[in-house]
């Protein structure tokens, strides 16, 4: 504590050179903070929008295909029907329950109003999986997936565009030529991971978009859920085998579907994350050491401008330790208090990007401990060769240094 004291006494007679000598680990730190909580908010986004696409969800899309030397894109085979459906039902026992499920794109009308939008034809159980919530009607039932009713179910973009201020529960809007009355509307879920609009969509009896809209029988692709968490990952591989089975693709062939999980896409977007959260964790942290390097020029000035002293010191009985250990002292009190202004100012810079950007921003109880442990390192990295000269100095010859 006493070579503490003495240290600050030290750091106190040149405020202005301390400050400034601090000021690039106060940026490196603040910077470092800053950078890692908004990485760690744009990974709570990726969660938050996976976790928004359903609960142990598993994705069955139609794939490619070659023929003739041509390979086809994904969802250019009609291989993936119903019976396939109910085959991973009832033979996959990870999988609890499954909807099929198919897209088009339509001109949807309603009164002096209109709006292209993505029509979806699946069952009731679709919102179950995809943990989508009605907000205000209800679904469309299984009888009527039965009889290719014309009814549907619309997310709130649709809803505020084409009905504004009105309820669009029981009206009915167009969509293509075909009249459809509205039976709910849906709870927003927002943009997903890919920045699309979760809630610029219509959903119908697949049936009826099948047979009205699209002009087909099979599946564009299959949303499943399974038992939990592991089982999406664990049902991959009997679901591989039963569908190649079922499509009799030989040994060797490409399979004519593509299966994807949450767990997935997961680990692609957090990979990405955490990627680009490090690269630029790195840059900031260039500020530390150019700091650290600030540092061990103030104390080689500060050596020099000491000479005299520090030869008093030895006269009357200093040891090159005691004189090492205080120059050591200086050099990470600098270090550290610098530190400490840095978190500040990286909580308050934090919370400004979330206020200003609108972007969430997570603080790293990681990232404030491995700034202050970075900032002593720092200390004693680039105080200790200082120290070490200062302690080097033969008394005499201090004592004689004008």
């Amino acid at each position: 504590m006493n070579t503490f004291r003495l240290a600050l006494r030290a750091l106190a007679r040149n405020k202005m050179r301390s400050a400034l000598t601090m000021l690039g680990i106060v940026i490196g730190v603040g910077a470092v903070i800053a950078v890692v909580s908004i990485g760690q908010g744009a990974q709570y986004l990726v969660q938050q929008g996976i976790q928004a696409m359903g609960t142990n969800a598993v994705f069955i899309s139609a794939g490619s295909n070659r023929a003739g030397g041509v390979r086809q894109g994904y969802g250019g085979v009609k291989t993936l029907t119903d019976d396939d459906l109910k085959a991973i039902v009832q033979e996959i026992p990870l999988i609890k329950e499954a909807a099929p499920a198919l897209t088009s794109r339509q001109q949807v009308v309603y009164g002096n109003q209109n709006w292209n939008t993505s029509i979806t034809g699946t069952t009731p159980n679709y919102f179950d999986i995809r943990t989508w919530p009605i907000q205000a009607g209800t679904a469309f039932s299984d009888e009527e997936v039965d009889l290719a009713a014309n009814v549907c179910v619309i997310g709130t973009t649709v809803e505020k565009i084409l009905f504004l201020d009105e309820n669009p529960i029981g009206k009915t809007l167009r969509i293509g030529n075909l009249p459809f009355r509205v039976d709910g509307v849906l709870e927003s879920k927002g943009q997903n991971v890919t920045g699309q609009d979760q809630d610029d969509v219509i959903f119908a009896p697949y049936t009826t978009v099948q047979r009205k809209i699209s002009g087909i029988t099979w599946l564009q692709f299959i949303a499943a859920s399974a038992i939990s968490q592991e089982a999406s990952v664990a049902a991959v591989a009997p679901i591989t085998s039963l569908l190649r089975e079922r499509h009799r693709i030989r040994a060797g062939d490409d399979d004519d579907f593509l299966i994807r999980t949450q767990a997935d896409i997961a680990d692609l977007q957090n990979q990405t994350q955490s990627t680009m959260t490090m690269l630029l964790g790195g840059i900031a942290s260039v500020s530390l050491v150019v700091g650290g390097i600030g540092i061990m020029n103030i104390m080689l000035v500060s050596v020099t401008e000491r000479t005299r002293e520090i030869g008093v010191r030895m006269a009357v009985g200093a040891t090159e330790k005691d004189v090492r250990l205080q120059f050591l002292v200086e050099a990470v009190t600098l270090s550290m208090m610098g530190g400490a202004i840095g978190i500040i100012f990286g909580l308050i810079g934090s919370a400004l990007i979330a206020n200003l950007l609108q972007w969430p921003t997570l603080i790293s109880g990681k990232a404030i401990i491995a700034a202050v442990i970075f900032s002593a390192f720092v200390g004693i990295s680039f105080g200790y060769y200082p120290a070490h000269k200062a302690a080097q100095l033969d008394p005499i010859e201090a004592l004689r240094y004008e």
